[in-house]
């Protein structure tokens, strides 16, 4: 059995210093589609290092992404083909707002193990904290294909009820199409967002966007649309990665709002709206 769900839970912690500065961020939010129009206040605050705001997401790639989730797939009691591994959800909760420049610890771990029958589920959490304390948590949901049936704890239920009646906004986004060019200067290095014969062995037509990249973009026109741009505002935002994003598509995005949190839904509208980003939630004050 090449995943041992008890050692792997009971494995050490990897532990380790991550470092960002504002053009990290910059850099990060350009990858997200950012700066568009370049002379527009709004965007400033995402771009210019004068006005610099930090967007939430930009946890994901602090320290350029690592530990990641390679590093959590190279954990005791985890040996598996990274072909078979997807990425299946990401939950993010932030302590306190995020400093554009930061010196932070890192700490990495397996939090779960699910048994799903056809499939596990690891749950790589990485909670990263500075000198003045606790900054955000950080959990990745990765599905590996056929390596379920060992009998374990099924886990809960990613899904969940639809929204009830229309959207209270619905925004559109272009990606662009060398998105995923930009972004993965951010650090997630994966061919399979850059090199075309990678990404034909890999099942897909062409190079797909990083989902990470989607929930980024998705992220920050939730804070435009209806936070009224206050980064600090966002106090958690979870997603399951519902389908994939080719660059040069068009993203539709709905979001029904109540006080204390938005549910959204992203597709692909030149797919006919074909699902993206699923049971999403951002939570704010």
């Amino acid at each position: 059995m090449p995943i041992d769900a008890a050692k792997a839970l009971a494995a050490e912690p990897r532990t380790g210093e991550i470092t960002w500065d504002h053009k990290d961020v910059q850099l990060y939010h350009l990858g997200i589609g950012a700066g568009t129009p370049a002379t527009d206040p709004d965007e400033l605050r995402y771009t210019l290092e004068s006005r610099l705001h930090v967007l939430p997401s930009f946890a994901t790639v602090a320290g350029a992404g690592k530990p990641g989730v390679t590093s959590g797939l190279s954990m005791p009691g985890i040996e598996v083909d990274l072909a078979r591994v997807l990425h299946g959800g990401q939950s993010l909760v932030l302590h306190r707002p995020l400093p554009a420049t930061g010196t932070a610890t890192a700490t990495n771990r397996i939090a779960a193990v699910y048994d799903k029958g056809k499939a596990a589920v690891l749950v790589l959490r990485t909670e990263v904290g500075d000198a003045d304390g606790p900054l955000w948590t950080n959990d990745a949901q990765i599905f590996i294909r056929g390596e379920g049936g060992w009998g374990g704890d099924r886990g809960p239920s990613a899904r969940l009820d639809p929204p009830a009646g229309e959207p209270d906004r619905v925004v559109e986004r272009h990606v662009r199409e060398d998105q995923a060019l930009l972004y993965r200067l951010s650090g997630d290095w994966n061919p399979l967002h850059a090199d075309p014969e990678f990404a034909k062995v890999a099942g897909f037509e062409r190079p797909i966007l990083h989902g990470l990249c989607t929930y980024g973009i998705t992220l920050k026109a939730v804070v435009d649309t209806l936070l009224g741009g206050d980064v600090t505002r966002v106090r958690s935002y979870t997603t399951r990665f519902a389908g994939v994003v080719y660059p040069g598509e068009t993203l539709r995005i709905r979001m029904w709002q109540t006080r204390e949190s938005t549910r959204v839904a992203v597709s692909a509208v030149e797919r006919d709206d074909a699902p993206v980003l699923a049971d999403t939630i951002v939570e704010h004050t």
